[in-house]
């Protein structure tokens, strides 16, 4: 026991001193001198910017367009085909997991992550509260262009109490699609209003990859993408739509091409983030997806021509025409306008074969994606002055809102002009001269040969070109162009082409509000909301 005593008693004389003495050191050896003490919010702006071209598939920059974009949308709308190879449920109506999963995983895990940081930190107790007001105000726009991507795939989604795990909410609450849109539209309004030329520059300029820190292209972008939201919802909340189609036209949109949103993208450093991933998708050796033209879309380019000059000038544009793959380049071996032929949608290479009553080599039989369009360094388009125009001729033809100047037919004719000039951002070669555009506009003349709304809307479907997602979502509310359901054995909607995408089945599992709260029934043939176009 006296041992003891004297043990304690050697520890309390030991320890006087350093109650004694400063503990500060003591402390610090408990900080990692390393750890992120602040957020550069610079770099998490142009993070998201960059997430937004193809969602931000976080590691890899080609999941979610390889999967989604082309795997269900291209094929979906019919502008691509795929007899085999590569991704390509929406060929056949197929289930495939990680098309339906991809938008739900990514759009929220990665894109809007980044975006919710960059309003958490310029919000409310952020470090940055009050600062930085152009920067935030760009967010709130790419928040809405990523959200309403998310809610057109799936209908209700977590929307209000989404991305607030940080404030203990796990599992949030799903919201309805129509209460989520008008959220969107408002979210628009605000922040469009707020972004001026005169607030602090604050670093934007370096950070913003989309305009450069342009404040009145991104006040266009923001107007432009309330008339898309409008229009969007017009067929279900026609007072919704006429208010915000008459503020988004008085605000002012997307004109021409100078207008037009787009996302730089580059060789390096970072082979999964920086590259363009549509063309990572398609290319040999890295996704290696089929990158064939649909019969559908080749054979409406190619409608009544009769010589080449009278062929759609964007045919061999989107096409580089029928090639082979020759020393790491689609090497054009057919570049006829008349000669080119289209893979037709839901057939497997058996199928062909019967159908052309031969051995098809589809290589040397069906045109191609433009290789010249398919360069990883090849900027990634969001949004164009195009789609612009071809809603307001809608809007016009419809009575839907005010204060749109002109005529539909003025609006579609530039929406056509535009359509035609927008790709030499891809290469300085693809270029389409006025005398051809005014040429195809009189071959073309707009209400003759079909209603207008139906030349509207498949003008607005082959300018979604690479957006194939958003053409989907315009064909699902406008009903145009015409397509043919395709009816393969494999198939799951019994030949009814898809108008959702399914819920991941973590998610169902997981979140007790998604029974109570989801599109349901959870299949591809259930309607979103404002889907009433056909």
């Amino acid at each position: 026991m006296k041992l003891i005593n004297k043990a304690i008693l050697f520890v309390l004389v030991a320890l006087i001193p350093m109650v004694g003495c400063d503990t500060e050191n003591l402390h610090n050896l408990n900080i990692n001198p390393q750890a992120v003490t602040q957020i550069d919010l610079n770099f998490i702006f142009t993070a998201a910017a960059l997430g937004s071209a193809s969602g931000g598939s976080a590691g890899d920059n080609r999941y979610i367009d390889w999967r989604t974009n082309i795997g269900m949308g291209a094929y979906l709308i019919q502008q691509l085909a795929n007899a085999g190879g590569g991704i390509a449920p929406g060929d056949k109506y197929t289930e495939n997991f990680e098309s339906s999963n991809a938008p739900f995983e990514f759009f929220y895990g990665d894109a809007l992550k980044n975006i919710s940081e960059v309003l958490r930190q310029t919000g409310p107790g952020g470090y940055d509260e009050g600062n930085k007001v152009n920067m935030r105000n760009a967010a709130r726009i790419l928040w809405v262009l990523n959200f309403h991507r998310l809610t057109d795939f799936y209908g209700n989604i977590p929307y209000f109490e989404a991305l607030k795990g940080m404030d203990g909410v796990f599992f949030p609450k799903y919201d309805k699609q129509s209460d989520i849109y008008p959220a969107l539209l408002k979210e628009l309004e605000e922040a469009t209003a707020a972004m001026s030329a005169t607030n602090p520059n604050e670093g934007f300029s370096t950070a913003d990859i989309i305009f450069n820190g342009d404040i009145a292209k991104w006040k266009k972008f923001g107007y432009s993408l309330m008339l898309r939201l409008a229009m969007r919802a017009s067929n279900v909340a026609p007072q919704l739509a006429a208010e915000y189609v008459t503020k988004a036209v008085a605000g002012g949109v997307m004109m021409t091409n100078a207008d037009n949103a787009w996302v730089p993208m580059s060789e390096g450093p970072s082979v999964w983030i920086n590259q363009n991933g549509i063309s990572r998708a398609f290319y040999p050796g890295d996704g290696g997806q089929p990158s064939f033209l649909s019969k559908t879309l080749v054979d409406w380019l190619k409608a009544g021509a009769t010589t080449a000059d009278e062929v759609d000038p964007r045919l061999m544009i989107l096409s580089g025409g029928i090639a082979q793959w020759t020393a790491n380049a689609w090497i054009p071996t057919n570049t006829d306008p008349l000669e080119q032929k289209g893979m037709p949608n839901g057939y497997d290479a058996a199928g062909l074969d019967e159908l052309e009553g031969r051995t098809v080599d589809q290589v040397a039989t069906y045109s191609r994606i433009n290789f010249l369009m398919l360069q990883r360094d090849d900027p990634y388009m969001l949004m164009n002055a195009a789609e612009s125009h071809f809603l307001m001729a809608e809007a016009l033809e419809r009575g839907i809102g005010s204060g749109i100047s002109g005529t539909a037919r003025g609006h579609y004719e530039a929406g056509v002009k535009a359509a035609m000039q927008m790709y030499t951002p891809f290469d300085e070669s693809l270029v389409v001269t006025d005398a051809q555009v005014d040429a195809y506009l009189q071959r073309h003349p707009y209400g003759v040969g079909k209603p207008a709304l139906q030349m509207i809307g498949e003008q607005l479907w082959v300018s979604k070109f690479f957006n194939w997602w958003e053409a989907w979502s315009d064909w699902r509310r406008t009903g145009y162009p015409v397509l043919t359901p395709t009816n393969h054995p494999a198939g799951v909607t019994n030949g009814v082409i898809m108008r959702k995408l399914r819920y991941p089945a973590y998610e169902v599992a997981a979140n007790a509000n998604f029974q109570t709260g989801a599109t349901l029934p959870d299949l591809f043939t259930t309607r979103v909301w404002w889907d009433g176009g056909n």
